[in-house]
């Protein structure tokens, strides 16, 4: 079941083949957790899906505030009884229309739904194997920072470590530095310090990474430095 432009179906087959989305990859989405029927950071989530759709010029509905983004996404989620704890997507895409240029700047929008087995973010200590990838880099500008569906790179990186039996593996700019991992923000403690590079190297703006960074500032006697991670 998805919830498409605020309505339910039982069927995912009401994209058509002309979908902007498929053909050019012109749609931003938005990955949030519930718990208890409560989304976590929702107002994070929420300016960062605004942000994303201007940079890419898309038209913002005068009805897509917070509390619609909020509803919209708990309405699938309760229908599917997932309330306690499950994982939601919102996809929002330009209308179909045009070759590389669009014909319009209005927008619909898709989410999906899946449950989760626990309510809590956990840590496993188990060993963890990874290695660069370095067959493509990262440019480092804004559409990096933004979650779009154009992520061939995340996606033959994920091919080469499975290829090579990785855990995972850390994508690098141009200029050779580390940015992130596939799924994830980069941090690096080093005594009391804790580094995670700078949005303008070319990392995702990532929710987790902001809260992370919030948590650490707090925290006695560390301190947090956005800056360039080279590789050695």
């Amino acid at each position: 079941m998805i919830n498409y432009n605020g309505q339910l179906y039982s069927s995912e087959t009401i994209l058509s083949n002309s979908n902007r989305g498929f053909l050019y990859g012109d749609a931003v989405f938005e990955t949030v957790k519930i718990v208890n029927s409560k989304i976590l950071f929702l107002e994070d989530h929420y300016f960062r899906l605004m942000s994303a759709m201007r940079i890419v010029r898309m038209e913002i509905p005068m009805n897509f505030t917070m509390e619609y983004f909020e509803e919209q996404i708990l309405i699938l989620v309760n229908t599917l009884n997932y309330s306690q704890s499950a994982r939601a997507r919102i996809t929002v895409f330009r209308e179909d229309g045009g070759n590389y240029l669009p014909e319009t700047n209005t927008v619909s929008y898709l989410i999906s739904a899946s449950k989760l087995q626990s309510e809590h973010y956990s840590i496993v200590n188990n060993q963890y194997e990874v290695d660069l990838y370095k067959d493509y880099y990262v440019a480092k500008h804004l559409l990096s920072s933004i979650k779009t569906t154009n992520k061939i790179i995340n996606v033959t990186a994920s091919i080469f470590a499975k290829e090579n039996s990785l855990d995972n593996c850390l994508l690098i700019n141009e200029n050779k530095n580390i940015i992130e991992a596939l799924q994830g923000n980069l941090f690096m403690l080093v005594d009391n310090k804790l580094i995670t590079p700078p949005i303008s190297e070319g990392c995702l703006n990532g929710i987790m990474r902001k809260q992370i960074i919030s948590i650490v500032k707090k925290m006695p006697k560390m301190v947090v430095a956005e800056e360039p991670i080279s590789p050695f």
